[in-house]
């Protein structure tokens, strides 16, 4: 019997009643949206707890390593593996509650972000990280990648949204908080405290900063970002923000991507919700876009208010301050046509330029003040090696 055959077998010996271990699946979940092709040993959809549970202790037995999957929009091969797929965007998907006077959530990981956000916007709340794939991409997924979105300057990532979490080692215990690491952070306080979440989209490797004490050691906000390889999570519970009522949109065009993004510091003094970067090589790709200002380089930036003539006023100060062609679009149709150039440009990349695409430079961070210089550097880089590319990113947050 193959090893393969034999993990499927054990699975359902144990009861868990989806378990696939057809070429088919191994087909469909040896990618996801980035350039790796693994195919896993087996796949599991779980329906409960118990059937993680018993999943684990399987890939226990087995020496088969477990790898957690919701919608599969990782371009960076997060959702793939050689072992056992845990998928749990197909049963595992419920919301358990939102509590309205509170301003939380209790979810599922395989609950997809718009199906929370269609529960809490009636409500006059809403989950504040927003990815572009926003449509398809599930909680738990987010919470395993430390989600942002382009309106993490007002909302924070994912990890600043998370109130609690359950979740169950790979020794099968079941943990919330645990003070197992305390030790191990005590003995390296000035290395986390110097190195560790300098700025907001420093989230690579495992995000100690949030096991100092200061910090409250906030064991479930260190498993954000882990993507799943130090636990599964059962249930989350993420707080949920008031939905701004109006918005107000400055679209400000600079000569050059690079320039746009030496503009960024400057900017933040102001109060954005978002402030986003692109140019005219995801701009053209775009059939039927919106007019843009003058320039080559743009940056979208987003203000909120309680009222429409506050968040003209707000959008029109960004405007003042970045001295620059401009234009302050207050229609909510018009701000999501140009929203979509963003995110409908980074899907057309791949397909539209003269050469084939692949997305394989992702989430480059570094702090917003050394922006303008690293996106030069990066031009250069691909010049030198005669290389396309399509960068865009939220400037606000130094990420291309």
């Amino acid at each position: 019997m193959s090893q393969s055959s034999a993990l499927a077998q054990a699975l359902r010996g144990q009861g868990i009643s989806d378990v696939d271990d057809s070429a088919l699946a191994k087909a469909l979940y040896s990618s996801d949206a980035g350039l790796y092709r693994i195919p896993p040993q087996v796949v599991v959809r779980p329906r409960d707890d118990a059937e993680i549970a018993a999943a684990l202790s399987v890939a226990r037995e087995h020496g088969a390593p477990i790898t957690m999957r919701g919608a599969g929009t990782s371009i960076a091969g997060n959702a793939i593996g050689p072992g056992i797929i845990l998928d749990t965007s197909k049963h595992y998907n419920q919301i358990l509650g939102i509590d309205q006077q509170a301003r939380t959530a209790r979810v599922q990981p395989g609950v997809v972000h718009r199906q929370l956000q269609a529960q809490a916007v009636p409500l006059g709340l809403r989950f504040g990280p927003d990815p572009s794939t926003h449509t398809r991409c599930t909680i738990g997924g987010m919470i395993g990648n430390n989600a942002c979105g382009s309106r993490a300057l007002g909302y924070g990532r994912t990890v600043d949204n998370v109130e609690a979490m359950r979740t169950l080692l790979a020794d099968g215990s079941v943990v919330e908080q645990t003070t197992a690491l305390d030790k191990l952070v005590d003995d390296n306080l000035g290395l986390i405290r110097t190195e560790f979440g300098r700025f907001g989209r420093q989230v690579s490797g495992y995000s100690f900063e949030h096991l100092l004490p200061e910090n409250e050691r906030r064991f479930d906000r260190f498993l954000v970002g882990t993507e799943g390889t130090l636990g599964v999570v059962l249930e989350a519970t993420v707080r949920l923000v008031a939905d701004a009522p109006y918005r107000a949109l400055a679209v400000l065009g600079y000569p050059s991507m690079a320039a746009a993004a030496d503009a960024v510091p400057t900017l933040l003094a102001h109060p954005l919700v978002a402030c986003e970067g692109l140019d005219d090589r995801i701009a053209r790709l775009v059939p039927g876009r919106p007019e843009l200002p003058a320039g080559a380089g743009w940056i979208f930036a987003e203000v909120t208010a309680d009222s429409a003539g506050e968040a003209r006023e707000l959008a029109e100060a960004v405007v003042k301050t970045a001295g620059v062609p401009a234009q302050v679009v207050t229609d909510a149709a018009h701000q999501a046509a140009l929203w979509r150039i963003r995110e409908d440009g980074a899907g057309l990349a791949a397909k539209t330029l003269e050469r084939q695409a692949q997305a394989g430079w992702e989430d480059a961070a570094v702090p917003p003040e050394k922006l303008g210089a690293y996106l030069r550097d990066f031009d250069a880089l691909l010049d030198e090696y005669g290389l396309g590319g399509v960068p865009y990113g939220h400037f606000g947050d130094g990420c291309v």
